[in-house]
């Protein structure tokens, strides 16, 4: 059975993101987020990329971006840590005909994130309960899913839920409506205990482990 991403809502205290590229190899996908194309450490896991010589910020420079990558379901995917790429270079990574889903899980508000680029174009994006609010070349590209899912009215322009829903609730449903239009699948194990090999993306981490 398929683990899907609707379980991605239940996420507690992991800010990052996960970006999702179908057409490419998951070291392609780091490469195309910034990552050196020798720069792999070995196979490490969620935990351990806390051990990385990270910083969140540098006066004057970029903060320090690490990816974890690996491939699931017919998708590359890559875990983003500490300050990312992926939302400044959908249009890179889906250049050639490439396809990108990209989700940021911020409980609650400001609202969890997604975004959908193919062959170097962004073509829509909205908030997680607020999708009467989308964006890009085609923002009602996924109008009709969000429709029969209930989330939207047909016009797009009104959010059917009942205000006071728990908003877990509502990332669920918005969350389902990817995972069947795109067959995203990602394991819980990526964030648990699983290894994969890192990059480096952004800024200078030392990119090796403490001890």
């Amino acid at each position: 059975m398929s683990d899907g991403i609707v379980w991605l809502v239940d996420l507690k205290g992991w800010m990052s993101s996960v970006v999702f590229a179908r057409g490419i190899s998951p070291e392609e996908l780091a490469v195309r987020l910034g990552g050196a194309p020798d720069g792999a450490t070995e196979p490490i896991t969620d935990r351990e990329v806390e051990d990385l010589g990270v910083e969140w910020y540098r006066p004057g420079d970029d903060g320090d971006g690490v990816v974890r990558v690996g491939e699931c379901g017919g998708w590359s995917f890559a875990l983003e840590y500490w300050d990312p790429t992926g939302g400044d270079l959908l249009e890179e990574v889906s250049r050639d005909g490439v396809e990108v889903v990209r989700y940021v899980p911020i409980q609650e508000h400001p609202p969890a994130m997604v975004d959908y680029a193919r062959d170097g174009v962004f073509l829509c994006g909205f908030g997680l309960r607020e999708e009467i609010w989308r964006w890009g070349q085609e923002p009602d590209l996924l109008l009709p899913d969000l429709v029969a899912a209930g989330v939207l009215s047909p016009d797009g322009k009104t959010y059917l839920p009942p205000e006071d829903e728990d908003y877990q609730t509502g990332y669920r449903r918005s969350l389902g409506v990817l995972e069947r239009r795109f067959g995203l699948s990602l394991s819980p194990a990526y964030l648990r205990d699983a290894r994969l090999p890192a990059y480096a993306v952004r800024g200078t981490p030392r990119m090796t482990l403490d001890g």
